[in-house]
């Protein structure tokens, strides 16, 4: 279940990264809460600054209410690079992240959307059906983070995002689901709907069941608003199947 739940949070923190294009200067904090049945299990803070063409996001998700019955998980996010014409350019991911008892540092480094190096402190035991990533799946690939920020005028759901998380290799195919009104503190209006799915490409164990789960459903969705001041796409709201119920991950604050 720790894997899982950091998969899951992998998916949480890429909701969570706001969105700053073509800005000298500017900081942007974003405030986002996690819930399972209905139940909230984590909430997250994220802030990003842009300076020139530099771009650092300082990410947080700890787990709370109920779910720290179970275990105790916290994950600290580190991202930077430089700002492009149309996406970030990451040239470094790391995430600190604690369950438990355990505890592991991913560190991967980015050059021209490629993997360089990726390293996992302290380096974990691999079970014997450990289905590992090939290398060449990690070539032109994103980061978790801002893997999911689209500039305006882009075709949103007709996208297949290669993610990697310095361990597991995904593929995230959208597909367009229509639109939905939402409504937080700093958006109200209409967002695009994208169905998801998932492919685990490896980084994992060939007997994991919820991936297997996750894979197999249909109710995957993103829903993604648009930020005015920047002219550019980000997600606030994203539905997660599991085994144990539904995740739900919601933005109780979008916008500078």
């Amino acid at each position: 279940m720790s894997h899982f739940g950091k998969c899951l949070l992998i998916m949480a923190l890429a909701t969570f990264a706001p969105v700053l294009l073509h800005a000298e200067e500017l900081r942007h904090e974003t405030a986002y809460r996690v819930s399972l049945a209905g139940i909230p299990i984590a909430r997250a803070d994220f802030r990003t600054d842009v300076v020139d063409k530099h771009f650092t996001i300082k990410g947080e998700v700890n787990s709370s209410g109920l779910a720290d019955l179970v275990t105790t998980i916290e994950a600290h996010a580190n991202i930077s690079g430089l700002v492009g014409t149309n996406r970030f350019e990451t040239d470094r991911y790391t995430l600190d992240y604690t369950s438990g008892r355990k505890h592991h540092i991913y560190d991967v480094v980015y050059k021209d959307g490629n993997v360089t190096s990726s390293t996992t402190t302290p380096e974990p035991r691999r079970p014997n059906n450990w289905i590992p990533v090939a290398e060449g799946d990690l070539r032109s690939v994103l980061d978790p983070i801002s893997g999911l920020i689209f500039p305006a005028n882009i075709n949103i759901c007709a996208q297949t995002l290669p993610i990697y998380d310095g361990e597991t290799r995904m593929d995230l195919k959208l597909s367009p689901k229509g639109s939905r009104p939402f409504s937080t503190d700093g958006f109200h209006g209409i967002t695009t709907v994208c169905g998801v799915h998932f492919t685990a490409k490896g980084g994992y164990k060939k007997s994991r069941t919820d991936f297997d789960y996750l894979s197999k459903s249909n109710d995957m969705e993103i829903w993604f608003a648009k930020a005015e001041a920047m002219n550019v796409y980000a997600p606030v709201y994203v539905r997660i199947p599991t085994k144990y119920g539904t995740v739900t991950i919601t933005a109780v604050k979008y916008g500078s």
